[in-house]
């Protein structure tokens, strides 16, 4: 499946000021995230450096859409126009944003006050194509003791083994990332058959669709910049293991699709690089510090990415068959379940 088609305003084209407009987005699919989504649209409204324009995208939740249009003000809410999920609803706020520049900003997370100012310095340089930052874990009833920090993209934040300082980097995390508009537009979006929906760990669009940018833009920067903060709400039931176990399969299923989509090297390049360095490292770490839990938690997410991934691409790899087979009006060899196409990234 391609990216859902976004058809640009008219005249949209590459921002040539060194402050261009900026629209910060907001999308939320549930009334039970109600005083979060209110911290967050607070979050921005107190920026010292305040965005052009606020948006608000309700991903298919009427009643959700009622509440905030008769309780938040000071922005636009729209419904979400496209596929159910994350990937429709920031596609609908990139169709009608009117700022030069795009932030997403989690339904669950707050924006630092200079979170705006760090986000536009990025954009001096011509290069750059979009600038994230750190996102900060606010564990709700504490960090759990086994809980690696080189895993917490796990919940969604920034891990232990990202810069830093500000530095180019392969792809943005989704809580807390912006782009340049136009380019985004001119690469199609976030891809529908990606990206969490409701509940579901799921994620993995924001990596593809970084990397489609570098390949349409060689030479082109995305740059991680952590003074660039927001604090993302972990609540309980995202600190136990059975989460952690789910996210990180999910985890490795995604990766399969980024892998079938843009391939192998671009895919795995980051992973790479933190199976050879950030995890060891790791380990080593937590049995010198005598933490046994961590360790087993260390060794768990690998395994459990790595088969989450041998299981995204067996499943891909038996689609393609069926498909072909299909194609040519004859039954395949062997069946099986169409693959989910949606994930996460570190």
């Amino acid at each position: 499946m391609t990216p859902d088609r976004i058809r640009p305003r008219q005249g949209t084209r590459a921002p040539e000021s060194p402050a261009p407009d900026l629209t910060v987005v907001i999308c939320a699919y549930t009334v039970e995230r109600w005083d979060d989504l209110s911290a967050a649209v607070a979050s921005v409204h107190a920026q010292r450096r305040p965005p052009e324009e606020l948006l608000l995208v309700v991903d298919h939740c009427p009643e959700l859409l009622r509440l905030a249009q008769e309780h938040l003000t000071g922005l636009r809410i729209l419904a979400n126009r496209q596929r159910r999920g994350l990937s429709g609803a920031r596609n609908t706020a990139l169709a009608e944003a009117r700022g030069a520049l795009v932030a997403f900003l989690d339904d669950d997370a707050a924006a630092d006050p200079d979170w705006t100012e760090h986000l536009l310095a990025g954009y001096r340089d011509p290069d750059v194509l979009g600038v994230g930052g750190l996102v900060r874990p606010w564990w709700r009833t504490g960090r759990p003791d086994w809980f690696p920090p080189e895993f917490d993209w796990v919940v969604g934040c920034s891990y232990r083994g990202l810069p830093v300082r500000s530095a180019p980097v392969r792809n943005l995390i989704g809580a807390n990332m912006s782009f340049r508009r136009a380019e985004v537009l001119a690469a199609g979006g976030f891809r529908t058959d990606l990206g969490r929906v409701g509940r579901r760990p799921l994620g993995c669009e924001e990596t593809d669709l970084c990397i489609r940018l570098a390949a349409q833009h060689p030479g082109a920067v995305l740059r991680y910049e952590p003074a660039a903060a927001v604090r993302h709400r972990v609540p309980a039931a995202r600190a136990t293991f059975r989460y952690f176990a789910a996210r990180c399969w999910a985890e490795g299923c995604s990766k399969a699709a980024v892998v079938r989509y843009d391939g192998a090297a671009a895919g795995l390049a980051s992973e790479r690089a933190y199976l050879r360095h950030t995890v060891p490292a790791a380990l080593l770490r937590s049995l010198a510090r005598r933490r046994p839990a961590t360790a087993g938690a260390l060794c768990a997410g690998v395994a459990l990415t790595a088969t989450g991934y041998l299981t995204g691409a067996v499943r891909g790899r038996v689609a393609r068959i069926a498909a072909r087979a299909s194609a040519k009006g004859t039954a395949p060899g062997c069946g099986g379940p169409r693959p989910d196409l949606r994930g996460g990234t570190p």
